[in-house]
């Protein structure tokens, strides 16, 4: 039986390396097509999880996956020599950044040479994790192929990017389509069938290439329009214009433009990252990306900005930062999640502690801190305020009294403008 006929009959046994954001809703999501699914890695606390019927993602719930998990549909290992008995893979591995804003493409090289040491005939290998156009080709079609099998006659190979908005209640793994792009025509085939199963949408493209750069695309256009609209908030604030009543009023038009909302910076695992990818690419060709790194200094800089209009909003009641209290509001990179990865709050309350102030924060979603030499409890919103300074609403959860906010703290800065139509000489905005 071929692959495609395999997949066909939902006989085939899919294996998602990587159970984080990405891995663990697209391993239920091909559990409830009705494959057998096995989730890799190399963190035990997670398959634990996973294997006890429990999700740790927020968009997964813990019933879907117990439902799975019971019906033998979904399992989880760390022991990747169980990736022999597997027809198709997808790697959702982490690809961050080293500090030098070249790609680290180590957890990819480490999964794809676990996928190595047991590849055989017939077999379908998708690399899901954000990289740089050329990946795929030129890193794991070479460590594959060194087995002495070849790409599609004796497996396949393909590129799908991810499409996570950790929190989004309209789009899922289900509903937002995939792009698929196949090292040959026969992978892309493949590829796109296997998805097709769990997908409502797949979109097939030339190549892996071409797949590889799609999501980079899209992560720089919103990085890019992001930098953009914080550096209009910048330019706003020393022409005393409210870039929050400019954004409302521009958004009515019915064309030919898209609001973006300036914030206290860029956060979570692709928009203050994927950019840099291409950006590093582009250098190889000898091609400087000027709008790519221009954002990237901009929406680098807003948690200074932050600290500044704090500094200003304390300077009204003559204190400094020094010695003054200061809560927070959120510290997750976004609503309603507990992602903090690449948080621009993490940035803002350092730059707050080495100017000495006194840190505390809210947010049920971390009820712990962990960053360098800081080591911080969540506090309940209710117990929050007393002896407190100034506020600051760094993420609009959804949970927070907002009403209350005004009138329980001497001064509120607030970068997420979640207290929209509340004036008063307290409240002090980007």
């Amino acid at each position: 039986m071929s692959l495609k006929e395999k997949i066909a009959a939902r006989a085939a046994r899919v294996g998602v390396i990587g159970l984080g954001y990405v891995g663990l809703p697209l391993a239920v999501e091909f559990a409830r097509a009705g494959f057998d699914v096995t989730g890799f890695d190399v963190d035990a606390s997670k398959t634990n999880e996973i294997n006890a019927g429990r999700s740790y993602i927020g968009d997964v719930k813990t019933e879907d996956v117990a439902e799975h998990v019971s019906a033998g549909r979904l399992r989880a290992t760390t022991d990747m020599s169980e990736l022999r008995a597997i027809d198709a893979v997808d790697i959702c591995v982490p690809t961050p950044l080293r500090k030098t804003k070249d790609p680290d493409m180590s957890y990819v090289v480490s999964a794809a040479e676990q996928i190595a040491k047991y590849l055989h005939k017939g077999m379908l290998v998708v690399l899901e994790s954000t990289t740089y156009p050329g990946t795929t080709a030129e890193v794991l079609q070479p460590m594959f192929e060194s087995t002495g099998l070849k790409v599609g006659e004796d497996f396949y190979l393909a590129f799908s990017p991810e499409r996570v908005d950790p929190a989004n209640e309209k789009y899922n793994t289900r509903n937002t389509p995939k792009v698929v792009g196949g090292t040959t025509p026969a992978c892309s085939e493949v590829a796109a069938a296997l998805y097709a199963t769990a997908v409502d949408t797949v979109v097939p493209v030339s190549s892996t290439q071409v797949a590889e750069m799609v999501k980079l695309l899209e992560n720089t256009f919103r990085a890019v329009n992001i930098g953009l609209v914080n550096e209009i908030a910048l330019m706003a604030h020393r022409m005393n214009i409210d870039v929050w009543e400019v954004i409302d009023a521009a958004k009515t038009k019915p064309f030919g433009f898209m609001p973006f909302y300036p914030g206290p910076g860029l956060g979570g695992h692709c928009i203050p990252i994927d950019p840099f990818y291409l950006s590093w690419k582009a250098r190889q060709s000898g091609f400087e990306c000027r709008f790519i790194e221009l954002a990237g200094h901009i929406n680098g800089s807003m948690p200074e900005f932050v600290v500044e209009r704090i500094g200003e909003a304390l300077n009204t009641r003559k204190k400094s930062i020094n010695g003054s209290r200061i809560h927070l509001f959120g510290v997750a990179y976004k609503k309603d999640v507990n992602d903090m990865r690449e948080s621009p709050a993490l940035d803002i309350i350092e730059l707050l502690q080495r100017r000495g102030a006194v840190l505390s924060y809210t947010d049920p979603y971390v009820p712990a801190l962990k960053h360098g030499s800081i080591d911080l409890t969540t506090v309940p919103e209710a117990e929050a305020g007393d002896g407190v300074d100034c506020a600051v609403i760094a993420t609009n959860h959804s949970v927070f009294d907002y009403a209350s906010i005004p009138g329980r703290f001497p001064l509120v800065v607030d970068t997420r403008n979640a207290l929209k139509g509340v004036n008063g000489g307290h409240v002090f905005r980007l």
